[in-house]
């Protein structure tokens, strides 16, 4: 009886590590692919390094529309790759309406800071956009891409809104110039719908 026993518990031990085994296979994470290799991130990252570079002295408004002019470059040059080279309509088409109206929003703060004589710098405020700043940095990072554009311009491009809403809402709070802050209350409502139609299609 001894031996039966034997080949019993052997026999235990086999499928046991066999179950481990398929259960490994089956149950293995899938690989990510590296953001530093992802075309839109490093558009992403390209945008965060030129702004973080950026001389932000003056007072809200001058910081604002400096800032905002360099994040609205970013998302022209994300828009740019989809118009070529995504295979998605709905997403180019959105990302050729990005195009339009950053472009025409860039020459207005232009025209902003050429006439604009700035007020004290507030530090509050600037805290508050490098906070804002790191928490885009953060939360890009944080996005699954999978290397398909169309996918991964629009969860990035999510993030990018989200943050220019946070600068929006914070320069109408603290800014003093009037056409600013209707800028930025535009800005913030296209920008706050485009988030929502990004976040649909994301979701089909």
């Amino acid at each position: 009886m001894r031996p039966m026993r034997y080949l019993y518990a052997a026999t235990l031990l086999v499928l046991a590590v066999c179950s481990c085994k398929k259960d490994d296979v089956i149950y293995a994470p899938p690989t990510t692919p590296s953001h530093e290799d992802n075309r839109m991130m490093k558009e992403m990252h390209e945008m965060m390094r030129m702004m973080d570079t950026m001389n932000m002295s003056g007072d809200p408004d001058t910081h604002f529309a400096k800032m905002m002019k360099m994040h609205h470059k970013g998302a022209i040059n994300m828009s740019k790759i989809i118009t070529s080279e995504g295979k998605n309509s709905f997403i180019k088409s959105m990302a050729d309406k990005m195009i339009t109206s950053q472009t025409k929003e860039i020459s207005e703060l232009d025209s902003f800071l050429i006439n604009h004589v700035s007020h004290a710098e507030n530090k509050e405020f600037n805290m508050k956009m490098e906070t804002s700043m790191m928490k885009m940095h953060k939360n890009a990072d944080l996005q699954y891409l999978n290397g398909d554009l169309d996918h991964d311009f629009a969860t990035l491009m999510i993030q990018h809104h989200q943050s220019a809403v946070e600068m929006a809402d914070l320069v109408i709070h603290y800014g003093h110039e009037t056409v600013i802050a209707n800028m930025a209350a535009k800005m913030k409502e296209d920008q706050e719908k485009e988030i929502g139609e990004l976040q649909d299609w994301l979701l089909k």
